[in-house]
């Protein structure tokens, strides 16, 4: 599995955002805590907010850990750009509405030992009744795929040889992600203390329009990798659906996927829209612990 991870393995932390001033020095307080060496990638979809301010304000503060890009684009290639820019042999995925455990990335170093892929547990923080909601998961050879990016670990070299994010997806490009990883013989390590609190969408219309494109993007899930009905457990998920929020989500969900259907065209993914595997060529050295790359301070 190429180099292996010791307690003091040099992590780039890849964090993509948009209009997230709400959170987000909330994030970098909770990263700046972690277990060194490390540092902080951030990419920003263009905000209109002030988030491209307070990272400014951050990297003022800390030049030495903070890297940050502005870049149009979806999610995977706001990750994608992230990585490019990384120069840590082990990536961890996080978004700019979440906080992490002080024992986070020792955690997922832990798992990096393992395996090559590495998730964590996200904890639903903000309104109850959305926050209990279980995922919907989906498995592919024993593991679920559905661990999402704002807790997940990937080594460089097998991010690299996947090609990263598929540019494509609007929502699910890391389901996708996982899904290559896995066909390519990856497993998915969880590790239960690796924890990440992640913000609920903040009023019913908001969660359900991301229930809408969660559906819109398992449908193209679908288009690139065939039907994956059967990868689903569907009893257990028809028993989750116990409140009347459950229910709007799984509706909210399938008119998602149902739009895809009917509006897709010859848009539709196929096994032939994966992104090409990159090489590493040009990637910044990685910095020693001498370098002060990622003291917390």
């Amino acid at each position: 599995m190429g180099s292996e991870p010791g307690p003091r393995s040099f992590v780039s932390v890849v964090v993509t955002v948009k209009n997230e001033e709400r959170g987000l020095a909330r994030l970098f307080e909770s990263l700046l805590v972690q277990e060194p060496p490390f540092e902080i990638v951030l990419v920003d979809a263009l905000s209109h907010d002030r988030t491209w301010a307070i990272a400014e304000e951050f990297r003022a503060r800390r030049p030495e850990i903070f890297r940050i890009e502005r870049k149009f684009g979806s999610r995977g290639m706001g990750r994608n750009e992230g990585v490019r820019l990384a120069r840590g042999e082990f990536i961890a995925f996080v978004d700019g509405d979440c906080v992490a455990d002080s024992r986070w990335l020792h955690e997922l170093r832990v798992g990096f030992e393992q395996a090559s892929v590495v998730a964590g547990t996200t904890v639903a923080v903000g309104i109850t009744r959305y926050g209990e909601l279980e995922r919907v998961e989906l498995f592919q050879k024993g593991n679920d795929v559905t661990h999402p990016s704002c807790n997940l670990g990937y080594r460089r070299a097998l991010f690299a040889s996947l090609g990263g994010f598929d540019p494509h997806f609007i929502t699910a490009e890391d389901i996708d992600l996982n899904l290559r990883a896995v066909e390519q013989g990856a497993v998915i390590r969880t590790m239960p203390a690796a924890i990440v609190y992640h913000q609920m969408r903040a009023t019913l219309p908001r969660f359900l329009v991301q229930a809408f494109w969660n559906g819109y993007g398992r449908k193209q899930l679908t288009e690139k990798h065939g039907s994956l009905w059967g990868n689903y457990r569907v009893r257990r998920l028809l028993q989750s659906q116990r409140t009347v929020i459950a229910w709007a989500r799984l509706v909210a969900a399938l008119a998602g996927y149902t739009t895809r259907v009917l509006t897709a065209g010859r848009r539709r993914l196929t096994e032939t829209d994966a992104p090409p595997a990159r090489a590493d060529a040009g990637r910044p050295p990685v910095p020693t612990e001498g370098d002060g790359a990622s003291r917390p301070g």
